[in-house]
Protein backbone atom coordinates (compact mmCIF):
# COMPACT_ATOMS: atom_id res chain seq x y z
CA UNK A 1 0.00 0.00 0.00
CA UNK A 2 2.87 2.38 0.82
CA UNK A 3 5.23 1.38 -1.98
CA UNK A 4 6.82 4.83 -2.22
CA UNK A 5 6.97 5.52 1.49
CA UNK A 6 10.51 6.37 2.56
CA UNK A 7 9.96 8.38 5.73
CA UNK A 8 7.90 8.04 8.86
CA UNK A 9 6.77 10.96 10.99
CA UNK A 10 5.97 10.47 14.68
CA UNK A 11 3.97 13.36 16.16
CA UNK A 12 4.02 13.30 19.95
CA UNK A 13 0.62 14.35 21.31
CA UNK A 14 0.32 12.25 24.46
CA UNK A 15 1.14 14.72 27.25
CA UNK A 16 -1.36 16.14 29.68
CA UNK A 17 -0.02 19.73 29.50
CA UNK A 18 0.10 20.04 33.29
CA UNK A 19 1.71 23.50 33.19
CA UNK A 20 -0.92 24.77 30.76
CA UNK A 21 -3.90 23.39 32.66
CA UNK A 22 -5.60 22.11 29.49
CA UNK A 23 -4.54 20.13 26.42
CA UNK A 24 -2.13 22.44 24.59
CA UNK A 25 -2.40 20.21 21.53
CA UNK A 26 -5.92 21.56 21.03
CA UNK A 27 -5.16 25.27 21.52
CA UNK A 28 -6.41 27.44 18.68
CA UNK A 29 -3.72 28.69 16.32
CA UNK A 30 -4.12 30.41 12.93
CA UNK A 31 -7.63 29.13 12.21
CA UNK A 32 -6.48 25.68 13.28
CA UNK A 33 -4.92 24.15 16.39
CA UNK A 34 -1.35 23.44 17.41
CA UNK A 35 -1.96 19.74 16.78
CA UNK A 36 -3.49 20.14 13.35
CA UNK A 37 -0.77 22.60 12.37
CA UNK A 38 1.88 19.97 13.13
CA UNK A 39 -0.13 17.31 11.33
CA UNK A 40 -0.78 19.38 8.21
CA UNK A 41 2.86 20.44 7.89
CA UNK A 42 3.94 16.81 8.25
CA UNK A 43 1.49 15.62 5.61
CA UNK A 44 3.15 17.91 3.08
CA UNK A 45 6.38 15.91 3.33
CA UNK A 46 6.65 13.76 0.18
CA UNK A 47 6.92 9.98 0.52
CA UNK A 48 6.02 10.08 4.20
CA UNK A 49 3.55 8.30 6.46
CA UNK A 50 2.40 10.09 9.61
CA UNK A 51 1.48 8.65 12.99
CA UNK A 52 0.10 10.62 15.94
CA UNK A 53 0.78 9.16 19.38
CA UNK A 54 -1.95 10.02 21.89
CA UNK A 55 -2.28 9.56 25.62
CA UNK A 56 -4.04 12.10 27.83
CA UNK A 57 -7.17 13.55 26.19
CA UNK A 58 -6.91 10.87 23.51
CA UNK A 59 -10.62 10.92 22.67
CA UNK A 60 -10.66 14.68 22.08
CA UNK A 61 -7.51 14.44 19.98
CA UNK A 62 -8.85 11.56 17.91
CA UNK A 63 -12.01 13.55 17.20
CA UNK A 64 -9.95 16.46 15.94
CA UNK A 65 -7.91 14.22 13.66
CA UNK A 66 -10.98 12.89 11.85
CA UNK A 67 -10.47 13.22 8.12
CA UNK A 68 -6.69 13.54 8.31
CA UNK A 69 -4.59 10.86 6.58
CA UNK A 70 -2.76 9.82 9.71
CA UNK A 71 -2.49 6.73 11.87
CA UNK A 72 -3.45 7.22 15.52
CA UNK A 73 -1.75 5.10 18.16
CA UNK A 74 -2.68 5.30 21.83
CA UNK A 75 0.20 5.03 24.30
CA UNK A 76 -1.17 3.40 27.43
CA UNK A 77 2.06 4.28 29.25
CA UNK A 78 1.99 8.00 28.37
CA UNK A 79 2.27 9.03 32.02
CA UNK A 80 5.74 7.47 32.22
CA UNK A 81 7.15 10.12 29.88
CA UNK A 82 8.07 11.04 26.33
CA UNK A 83 10.31 8.03 25.80
CA UNK A 84 7.37 5.65 25.87
CA UNK A 85 5.52 7.71 23.27
CA UNK A 86 8.52 7.73 20.92
CA UNK A 87 8.86 3.99 21.42
CA UNK A 88 5.14 3.48 20.69
CA UNK A 89 5.18 5.52 17.50
CA UNK A 90 8.43 4.16 16.11
CA UNK A 91 7.50 0.56 16.87
CA UNK A 92 4.16 0.92 15.09
CA UNK A 93 5.83 2.47 12.05
CA UNK A 94 8.45 -0.27 11.83
CA UNK A 95 5.84 -3.00 12.05
CA UNK A 96 3.60 -1.48 9.39
CA UNK A 97 6.34 -0.02 7.15
CA UNK A 98 9.45 -2.18 7.59
CA UNK A 99 11.42 -0.53 4.76
CA UNK A 100 11.50 3.05 6.05
CA UNK A 101 14.78 4.89 5.52
CA UNK A 102 14.29 7.43 8.29
CA UNK A 103 11.86 8.63 10.95
CA UNK A 104 11.24 12.22 12.01
CA UNK A 105 10.20 13.00 15.59
CA UNK A 106 7.93 16.05 15.99
CA UNK A 107 6.26 17.73 18.96
CA UNK A 108 3.00 19.68 18.89
CA UNK A 109 4.09 22.84 20.67
CA UNK A 110 6.45 24.42 18.12
CA UNK A 111 4.01 26.75 16.34
CA UNK A 112 6.55 27.94 13.77
CA UNK A 113 7.15 24.47 12.41
CA UNK A 114 6.80 24.35 8.61
CA UNK A 115 6.96 21.69 5.97
CA UNK A 116 10.08 23.48 4.73
CA UNK A 117 11.81 22.80 8.05
CA UNK A 118 10.97 19.11 7.71
CA UNK A 119 12.11 19.01 4.09
CA UNK A 120 15.42 20.56 5.15
CA UNK A 121 15.96 17.70 7.60
CA UNK A 122 15.36 15.20 4.80
CA UNK A 123 17.76 17.14 2.56
CA UNK A 124 20.35 16.95 5.34
CA UNK A 125 19.94 13.19 5.39
CA UNK A 126 20.22 12.90 1.60
CA UNK A 127 23.23 15.18 1.29
CA UNK A 128 25.40 13.90 4.16
CA UNK A 129 26.45 10.59 5.64
CA UNK A 130 25.12 11.51 9.08
CA UNK A 131 22.59 9.31 10.83
CA UNK A 132 20.90 12.13 12.77
CA UNK A 133 19.71 15.46 11.40
CA UNK A 134 18.52 17.78 14.18
CA UNK A 135 17.07 21.28 14.27
CA UNK A 136 19.30 24.02 15.64
CA UNK A 137 17.95 27.01 17.57
CA UNK A 138 19.02 29.27 20.44
CA UNK A 139 22.31 27.43 21.10
CA UNK A 140 20.37 24.20 21.30
CA UNK A 141 19.60 21.24 19.06
CA UNK A 142 16.47 19.15 19.19
CA UNK A 143 13.10 18.57 17.58
CA UNK A 144 12.08 18.19 14.92
CA UNK A 145 14.80 15.63 14.39
CA UNK A 146 15.40 12.91 11.80
CA UNK A 147 16.90 9.52 12.64
CA UNK A 148 18.01 7.09 9.97
CA UNK A 149 17.27 3.39 10.26
CA UNK A 150 20.53 2.71 12.14
CA UNK A 151 18.89 4.32 15.20
CA UNK A 152 15.50 2.63 15.04
CA UNK A 153 16.43 0.05 17.67
CA UNK A 154 17.59 2.76 20.07
CA UNK A 155 14.37 4.71 19.56
CA UNK A 156 12.34 1.58 20.30
CA UNK A 157 14.28 1.08 23.54
CA UNK A 158 13.58 4.52 24.99
CA UNK A 159 11.67 4.55 28.26
CA UNK A 160 10.29 6.97 30.81
CA UNK A 161 11.44 10.57 30.50
CA UNK A 162 14.23 9.67 28.08
CA UNK A 163 13.58 11.52 24.87
CA UNK A 164 15.28 11.79 21.51
CA UNK A 165 17.87 14.19 22.96
CA UNK A 166 19.47 11.31 24.83
CA UNK A 167 20.30 9.59 21.53
CA UNK A 168 21.47 12.87 20.00
CA UNK A 169 23.84 13.57 22.91
CA UNK A 170 25.30 10.07 22.78
CA UNK A 171 26.05 10.29 19.06
CA UNK A 172 27.19 13.87 18.45
CA UNK A 173 29.81 12.73 15.93
CA UNK A 174 26.97 11.40 13.77
CA UNK A 175 24.82 14.56 13.96
CA UNK A 176 24.34 17.33 11.46
CA UNK A 177 21.97 20.25 12.01
CA UNK A 178 19.62 22.46 10.05
CA UNK A 179 18.60 25.94 11.24
CA UNK A 180 15.13 26.43 12.72
CA UNK A 181 15.43 30.04 13.99
CA UNK A 182 12.08 30.03 15.80
CA UNK A 183 12.34 26.47 17.04
CA UNK A 184 12.95 27.69 20.58
CA UNK A 185 9.42 29.08 20.72
CA UNK A 186 7.30 26.42 22.37
CA UNK A 187 4.05 26.57 24.26
CA UNK A 188 4.20 25.25 27.82
CA UNK A 189 2.24 27.83 29.82
CA UNK A 190 -0.70 30.17 29.42
CA UNK A 191 1.80 33.04 29.27
CA UNK A 192 3.59 31.36 26.35
CA UNK A 193 0.28 31.01 24.53
CA UNK A 194 -0.74 34.62 25.09
CA UNK A 195 2.63 35.79 23.76
CA UNK A 196 2.10 33.67 20.65
CA UNK A 197 -1.34 35.12 20.03
CA UNK A 198 0.02 38.65 20.42
CA UNK A 199 2.55 38.20 17.61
Amino acid sequence: MYVNTKYGVVILAAGNSSRMGKPKQLLDYKDSTLLLHAVDQSLELPDAVVIVVTGASNELIEEQLAGRSVTIQYNAEWESGMGSSIRTGVTDLIVTHPFLEAILIIVCDQPFLTSGILSALVDGYLSTDKGIVASAYQDNIGTPVLFTSKYFDELMNLAGEEGAKKIIRQNMDDVTTKPFPLGGVDIDTQEDYLKLLAQ
